[in-house]
């Protein structure tokens, strides 16, 4: 297991491992690397706790592993797993990380994302902001089905910003500093209830990619103050590295 040094350095909260070896003999691959390690051969494990709604408290355990480049429709592309059972693939652009296709474990080939989604963009700097599509994890009917929101509202826009470029994070995988912090805002229209009518719920995520290591923590709320939908906090953070 890798642990992260004391020291300050510079940062993100999602990503990088070993900057001078990493990705050797491609520059922006390189450079995209200090923040969101790519190349075959790391793995993440994180603890996911889930809080709010009808369900109480939920923990859980995810791991993500680093295959290696396939070559996909489009040119090569660096290729994920999680223990979830859905494959990534992402390519660094000269302005950032993009995800270009995913597949699960009941589709025989991958599915380009189109257009590419953005994952981290480039300059990893402080105001640096892009758009790309979420939807509601946690927010919930009490009395229709099916209850996931996501069913139904499947595509909403997030913006996203990085705020810091040198935050210091502690984890149960040690401390990790320099670390990029990225605000992501969204809202959803719903009915709240007839007493409040239709609501914008705000969607709020909070993810942390640290040079060396990659993300490392993200915070995920979904407020929902109505009698009719319940909301939640998610919390992802990194227990293991390697």
């Amino acid at each position: 297991m890798r642990r992260a040094s004391m020291a300050p350095v510079t940062a993100v909260l999602t990503a990088a491992v070993m900057t001078a070896t990493l990705l050797a003999g491609c520059g922006q691959d390189q450079a995209a690397g200090d923040w969101f390690p790519l190349a075959a051969g790391h793995r993440w494990t994180y603890r996911v706790t889930t809080t709010g709604g009808d369900e109480g408290e939920t923990r859980e355990t995810q791991v993500m592993k680093t295959l290696g480049r396939d070559d996909l429709v489009g040119g090569a592309a660096w290729h994920r797993r999680s223990s979830s059972g859905v494959d990534y693939w992402l390519r660094v652009e000269a302005d950032g990380i993009y995800r270009v296709a995913s597949k699960n474990d009941l589709q025989a080939d991958p599915v380009p994302d189109q257009p590419p989604r953005p994952v981290l963009k480039a300059p990893y700097a402080v105001g640096t902001q892009w758009q790309s599509n979420t939807t509601a994890y946690l927010l919930m009917r009490r009395n229709e089905f099916p209850r996931e929101i996501r069913y139904t509202h499947p595509s909403i826009p997030m913006s996203y910003r990085i705020e810091a470029v040198d935050d210091r994070i502690e984890t149960p995988a040690g401390a990790y500093a320099p670390c990029l912090r990225v605000r992501g805002t969204a809202a959803v229209h719903l009915y709240a209830d007839p007493a409040t009518g239709w609501s914008d719920l705000p969607l709020v995520t909070l993810e942390w990619y640290c040079r060396g290591v990659g993300l490392a923590r993200i915070e995920r709320t979904e407020t929902a103050h109505s009698g009719f939908v319940t909301g939640g906090k998610r919390t992802l953070e990194l227990v293991d590295f390697d």
